[in-house]
Parts: structure tokens; sequence; C-alpha cells
């Protein structure tokens, strides 16, 4: 519905970009002032304001990776740590990790991440259409470009608003011209917006040769006030309604889902032995996964043959957020059982909640 506002708005990596942006620009000054600086010799003042700037950088970056790590690592505990220099070897592994990402992203890479590393645009590509909200230049308005005075009649020119400054592509973040059409690159950040409007008014044009809107409106088919009226058609409602699925989906079986979950192991060390009364055993190991934020007991019994038996406690115990192994033997009469393997069933129920149980499959060896 709205292009790549996401990109241009909301994105960490655009938000981070702009913060570092806003530093630099605070230190080293306006466009024309950084191009000067890094165009002069090296002497005392530019290592000095380069060293700030990137100093302020890396601490902002480091901050990043620190507030990060923090939200594994209670806060107030990480930044005891961080202050007494005793933090441990993941936790400064996290926080200089995160710090170089941010510092090497937002610092050095900026919307070059945006055109070869983010699947975003690419994968938005199949979802845009006509009725798509995008920034576009008005063609019909704007064309033929061409300079002309302030004063000129661009009519009596043959001309159309566009001057040709070119000022909508020296803003642009990512280097393309608007002109030429949308293009994967564009992140939607309205630079050029912005910088078109400024010569139109310079220039006394109406606003609007470069804004956000549909091909569908810039061809004519409707107006820009119209654009709301076309945002529920079938490609949104179809792609709302799968969201809406996914979404349910994802609630449901969070809901649903059952906090036990049990693996059976057979024991290698001896595939059958002989137990009191001339029956005859296996040993299974039982891992049992507690995902849930309580301790859990649970029952074990098993089907399969005649006359099974398991020796196992008669409630196993499972600690919040845990897995445990548990031994577990199984013992049966082989009288009037063939040799070979046999299949059998454990059944894993807890003790205290009814619906919370576990069925799980082995082999049962008779020699």
């Amino acid at each position: 519905m709205a292009g790549r506002l996401w990109c241009g708005y909301a994105c960490p990596q655009t938000v981070y970009t702009e913060m570092f942006m806003w530093i630099e620009r605070r230190i080293e000054g306006d466009h024309m002032q950084r191009m000067r600086l890094d165009q002069s010799p090296l002497s005392a003042r530019k290592f000095g304001i380069k060293a700030f700037k990137h100093g302020v950088w890396i601490a902002v970056a480091l901050w990043t990776g620190f507030t990060f790590v923090g939200y594994f690592t209670p806060i107030t505990t990480l930044a005891v740590s961080f202050a007494s220099w005793t933090l441990g070897p993941w936790e400064t592994f996290w926080i200089f990790f995160y710090g170089f990402a941010t510092y090497g992203n937002a610092g050095w890479m900026r919307e070059q991440l945006c055109k070869y590393m983010c699947p975003y645009a690419r994968f938005q590509s199949v979802m845009f259409d006509p009725d798509t909200l995008v920034i576009t230049y008005d063609a019909k308005r704007g064309d033929p470009r061409g300079s002309r005075g302030k004063k000129a009649d661009p009519k009596a020119l043959g001309l159309g608003d566009c001057v040709d400054c070119n000022i909508c592509v020296q803003v642009c973040p990512t280097g393309i011209d608007i002109r030429k059409g949308l293009q994967y690159e564009c992140i939607g950040c309205a630079a050029c917006i912005d910088g078109c409007d400024q010569v139109m008014d310079k220039m006394g044009y109406p606003r609007g040769l470069i804004r956000y809107s549909t091909e569908n409106a810039v061809a004519g088919k409707y107006a820009d006030s119209d654009i709301r009226r076309h945002v529920a058609r079938p490609r949104v409602l179809i792609y709302s309604a799968l969201l809406v699925v996914i979404v349910a989906a994802f609630f449901g079986g969070l809901l649903l889902r059952s906090p036990l979950k049990v693996d059976v192991i057979r024991d290698r060390g001896a595939m059958v032995r002989d137990a009191a009364g001339g029956r005859i055993e296996n040993v299974y190991r039982l891992q049992f996964i507690n995902t849930d934020e309580n301790t859990h007991r649970y029952r074990v019994t098993v089907s399969g043959l005649p006359g099974l038996e398991v020796v196992a406690p008669p409630a196993i115990e499972v600690p919040p957020a845990t897995t445990q192994t548990f031994a577990v033997s199984v013992r049966a009469d082989p009288a009037g059982l063939a040799p070979g393997a046999h299949a059998i069933v454990f059944h894993i129920n807890e003790i205290e909640r009814t619906g919370v149980r576990a069925d799980e499959k082995s082999r049962f060896f008779v020699r």
C-alpha cells in the first residue's frame, strides 16, 4: 500500500544513518563544508575534527551494543560489570560485535546496505502494483527538461517545469535519478521531494513535480485525491487475509503449544538383559524438555506388549525451562514373545493437569 515508507522512515538502518549524519553535520558542517574539509590537506585541525566525529560515532555504537546486551543480562548488573571491567567473555563479544556493526553500517555503508545487502527491496518489488504509493516524477509536467531564467516562460521555450538542476540526484542517498522512473534502490526517504519543492518555490512553480503518488495517478487515471479510494483493492485484501491467517496461526500455536517435549533414546550399552523373576528388560533414557516457566511432574507408562512393566520414579519432576534426562527400564515376560524387535509406546502424562501429555514410539528387544 505504502511502498517503502518503512525503509525511508522506520528501518533501524535508516534511523541510525540519520543519527550518524546529524552528528556529522553538527561536527563537520554542511555538505559544502564537509567537501572542503575532505579536500584540504591533513592538518591538526582536520585530524581533530575527524577524530572527534568518529569518537562520537563509536560512543553511540558501543552504547547501542551495550543496551542490546542489556536485554539479556540485567542492565544494572551489566553496567556494574562494565564499569568494573568484569564483563563476561560473551557479553564483551556481543557488545563490541553490535557496536562494530552499528558503526560500520550507519557510519560507512549507510544506504549501500539497502542497495546491495537488504533483500527487502527485491522482495517488495513483486508486491508493487500501479496503485502502490511510491515517490514518482511527473514526466508529463516536467518534460522536456531544461535550464531557464526565473522570469522565463517555460511554455514559450517549449520546456516543462523541470529545470534540470539535478538536485534530486544530488540529495538522493542511493544516487539514483528518480526522473528515470521507480527503481529498487529508492528507499522512499523523500529527500528528492524536499529538494525539488525548494527549487519549485524559488522558480515560482507549483510544488509536487516529484511527490508521493501512484503510477495510475501520475498517468492521469485518477486524481491524487482519489488515491485512498484505491487502497482496498483485491491484492491488498488478499495480502491482508493472508497476514490475518498467519498472525492467527502464530498466536494459536502459542496458546495451544504443549510445554512438554520428550525424546526416547535406547541404552546402547546392553540391548537386552535379565531381570528378577525370569523377566527381561530394556533400558532407555527419556529426555524431558520443559518449555514452561513452572515446574511440572510427570508419570511414565508404556504400552504395546502384554504385561509390560515400567521401572521409573512415580513422579518425574522437571524444573522450569530446563532439559533433564532420566533412566527408565521396561520389563516383560519373554514367554510367548517372538525374538526380535517389538513396537512399544511410552506415554508421559502430567500428574497435576490433564491434557498435557506426550507419546513416543520405541522398540523393545526380545532375544
